[in-house]
C-alpha cells in the first residue's frame, strides 16, 4: 500500500485521464463528503433545548412583582440584579443564584443545590433555601434560611436570621431535586469572615417573627396560582430554635433510624413535643457506621446497629423541663413498633446530644 501511494505521488505532473478529476478538486470533492456525512448526525447536545439566560435573569427592575412558576427553573442558574423595591419570587429549585446590587426588595429563592451569593445588596428581606449562602458588602438585611453548611457573612453588616419557614406543595420535591436533606439546617451557625472588635454584624431574629410581614404572599395573578402558606406548623423546614439561648437545662435527644416512615415519624414526634410546649432546638440528617453508633450510643449501640445499613438517621433535640420523660412517653405511646434511640435521664441527656451532634457536625464538615 506504502508503495503504490508512493508511486502515485511521484505521477504529480501527469494530466488526469479522460472523466477523471484533477487532484485538487478531488480532495475538495472529499471534504464536501465529510462535511455532508457530519451534517446529517444527530448529537446527543443537538436534541437538548437551548437555553436563553435571559429566561433566568431578572435585571433592571423597579416597583414589580414578578417570579417563577414550580418546574419553569428546573435546575437551572439563576441571576437577580439591580433590581429596586420588587418582590421577588422563584418558587422552584435551581443550581446556584447571585443577587447583585438589590435594594428595598422582597425575595424567595426555592431550595438551591449549590451557593447562593448576595452582593452589594441593602435594605433586602429574604426566605433562602440552599446549600451555601454568603453575604458581602451587604447591610441591612433580614434572612429566613436553610442552609446545609455555615452561612457566611462578609464586609456585611446589620444582618439578621431567622429559621427558614414555606410550604407549598411541590416543595418537598424541589428539596430532593436539589439534593437537599430538609433536616440538615445550620442557619444561626454564622460565620462573620470580617468581625469588627466591639461590634456585631449579625443578630438573630425574634423566634415569633411572622415570615409574612417580611415577604408578603405574591399578589399577581400566575403566582397566586401556587398554594403558599407560612404557617409555622405546615412548614416544609421544621422550624428550630437554634442558638437562641435555651429556655432550660435539660435536652433530649432522638434518634429515627432508616426506614419507610423515617420521615412521618420525625415529623410526628415534632408536632407532639411542640404541641407540649417544649423547643425542637435542632435536627441532622446523617449515615451512621457500626463505629460512629458506639461512640454515639455506647452501651446501647449493638441495638442499633444493624438498622444503619437502611440508610441515614434522623436525630432530633427536644429542649424544656422534662423533655426526657415527655420525649419517653411520646415515643411509647406513638412508635412502639419503631427503632428509636432517646435519652434515658437527665444527668446524661446532654451527654447525649453533644455526642451526637458532634459526631454529625464533622461527618458533615460543618
Amino acid at each position: 500500500m506504502g508503495c503504490f501511494f508512493s508511486k502515485k505521488n511521484k505521477r504529480k505532473g501527469k494530466e488526469p485521464t479522460a472523466g477523471e478529476q484533477p487532484p485538487q478538486q478531488q480532495q475538495q470533492q472529499q471534504q464536501q463528503d465529510q462535511q455532508d456525512v457530519e451534517g446529517s448526525k444527530q448529537y446527543s447536545w443537538d436534541k437538548r433545548e437551548k437555553v436563553d439566560p435571559k429566561d433566568y435573569m431578572f435585571n433592571g427592575l423597579k416597583d414589580q412583582t414578578v417570579g417563577r412558576l414550580p418546574d419553569k427553573v428546573a435546575g437551572q442558574q439563576f441571576v437577580i440584579q439591580e433590581c429596586e423595591n420588587c418582590n421577588i419570587y422563584i418558587l422552584d429549585h435551581s443550581a446556584t443564584i447571585t443577587i447583585d446590587d438589590c435594594t428595598n426588595c422582597r425575595i424567595f429563592l426555592g431550595p438551591v443545590k449549590g451557593s447562593v451569593f448576595f452582593r452589594d445588596c441593602k435594605d433586602c428581606k429574604c426566605i433562602v433555601a440552599c446549600q451555601q449562602f454568603r453575604t458581602r458588602d451587604c447591610r441591612k438585611m433580614d434572612v429566613f434560611l436553610c442552609c446545609a453548611t455555615q452561612p457566611i457573612i462578609e464586609s456585611s453588616t446589620g444582618i439578621k436570621f431567622g429559621c427558614f419557614q414555606y410550604y407549598y406543595p411541590e416543595l418537598a420535591s424541589q428539596f430532593k431535586d436539589a439534593g437537599l436533606s430538609i433536616f440538615n439546617n445550620t442557619w444561626s451557625n454564622i460565620h462573620d469572615f470580617t468581625p469588627v472588635s466591639g461590634e456585631t454584624n449579625w443578630s438573630l431574629l425574634p423566634s415569633d417573627c411572622a415570615v409574612q410581614n417580611f415577604v408578603p404572599l405574591p399578589d399577581v395573578e400566575e403566582l397566586k396560582a401556587v398554594r403558599i402558606s407560612t404557617d409555622a406548623s405546615r412548614s416544609i423546614i421544621p422550624v428550630t430554635w437554634g442558638q437562641r439561648p435555651k429556655k432550660s437545662d435539660e435536652s433530649c435527644l432522638v434518634v429515627f433510624f432508616a426506614g419507610d416512615y423515617t420521615i412521618a415519624n420525625a415529623r410526628k414526634m415534632i408536632d407532639e413535643m411542640l404541641g407540649k410546649g417544649f423547643s425542637l432546638i435542632q435536627t441532622k440528617e446523617v449515615a451512621m457506621k457500626p463505629e460512629d453508633a458506639k461512640r454515639v450510643f455506647q452501651d446501647k449501640a449493638s441495638e442499633f446497629i444493624p438498622s444503619l445499613e437502611k440508610g441515614s438517621v434522623v436525630a432530633l433535640e427536644f429542649n424544656g423541663d422534662g423533655a426526657v420523660e415527655n420525649c419517653q412517653s411520646v415515643i411509647s405511646n406513638t412508635f412502639s413498633g419503631t427503632k428509636v434511640f432517646a435519652s434515658e435521664n437527665k444527668s446524661s441527656s446532654s451527654h447525649d446530644v453533644d455526642n451526637f451532634y458532634n459526631f454529625a457536625d464533622m461527618q458533615m464538615g460543618i
